[in-house]
């Protein structure tokens, strides 16, 4: 059943437009179709993501025309190691009431308190920063002085990591990166689009992006990803898949050979959410064998915890969850 007292013509009309979204943002950003899909995936399954790319690969833009295209409040935190909680969250401020001259304190909100926040380069910042933006994220809420201030809704952090130049960095620990829904990893254009890249950045190209959604379309999607079904016989399958990740009952030899801590419950709770929000991305109501898939990457890569000898090895987490789909065949009915 499709959201109980409500006009399914209405939320057909919704997801019907989620193409246009695509299209939208495609007047700006060239290629990366599936990096846009998994943070669309992410805001729909009410998460966030994590987002891995070298410099130069138009992070920040990709993001705000994301932004634009939902009508959504966008904010961009530089991470540094100097930064502060109070630099995110907000800090109070002593005021003065004119009229009276009594002086009281105002919570001056930080940058966090916006729909769409990209936090840059997430690992260059010290632990207590980290751990205040990661906080805020899971409650929701923030809490200063007692008071608590909620944050907005629709809210989606996209923290960013450079995979190069890690001296000096702070990496996120697994427990802290197990909060993120999604790692995504974002990978160089193909020759045909960096020339297409090349042309627009460099001439008179000043393409925008259409508003398609608003916040209140985003929440009722977000409503509606929670709706759509998933057969019985693949959430067994999903439940073996994360239970295969660990060593202590895996029959999958990468398993045994490389991991030293598999994926946790969360995993599975992920795995569901975002299979349930792409489907509803490409226009169905049923979650199929290929949403899990696909999916099983940026959702597994960072809640594999891979000992000594895959890093001598050279063996990433994808690897091993493809070994781990190898041995787990999914199919579409029992």
């Amino acid at each position: 059943m499709i959201l109980e007292n409500t006009d399914l013509t209405a939320y057909k009309e919704l997801v019907g437009k989620i193409p246009q979204l695509k299209k939208e943002i495609a007047k700006v950003i060239v290629g990366q179709e599936s990096v846009i899909e998994e943070i669309i995936i992410t805001l729909l399954a009410g998460g966030h993501c994590l987002l891995e790319g070298v410099p130069g690969l138009a992070k920040t833009l990709m993001v705000n025309s994301l932004s634009q295209g939902m009508d959504l409040n966008f904010k961009r935190i530089q991470f540094t190691p100097d930064l502060m909680p109070g630099d995110i969250l907000g800090t109070e401020i002593l005021e003065e009431d004119h009229e009276t001259g009594k002086k009281f304190f105002q919570f001056n909100r930080g940058p966090i308190f916006a729909n769409m926040v990209l936090a840059d380069e997430i690992n260059r910042t010290p632990p207590k920063t980290q751990a205040a933006l990661l906080e805020a994220m899971q409650e929701k809420v923030v809490t200063y002085g007692g008071q608590q201030h909620p944050l907005p809704v629709p809210f989606l952090i996209i923290a960013t990591q450079n995979p190069i130049e890690q001296s000096g960095t702070y990496p996120l620990p697994e427990a802290q990166l197990d909060r993120f829904l999604l790692y995504i990893k974002l990978g160089y254009p193909s020759e045909q689009e960096e020339l297409n890249v090349l042309e627009r950045t460099t001439g008179t190209y000043n393409g925008k992006p259409e508003v398609v959604f608003t916040g209140r379309d985003i929440q009722n999607l977000q409503k509606l990803t929670r709706e759509v079904h998933i057969d019985s016989h693949l959430l067994v399958y999903i439940n073996k898949l994360i239970r295969a990740t660990r060593p202590g009952n895996s029959e999958v030899q990468s398993v045994i050979d490389y991991v030293e801590w598999g994926a946790g419950t969360r995993a599975g709770q992920a795995l569901i959410l975002c299979a349930k929000a792409r489907a509803l991305v490409k226009g169905r109501y049923a979650v199929t064998p290929e949403d899990i898939k696909t999916l099983a990457f940026p959702v597994l890569r960072h809640r594999l915890s891979l000992h000594f000898r895959a890093e001598a090895e050279n063996i990433l987490p994808d690897a091993v969850i493809t070994k781990i789909l190898e041995a787990l065949p999914i199919h579409a009915s029992k």
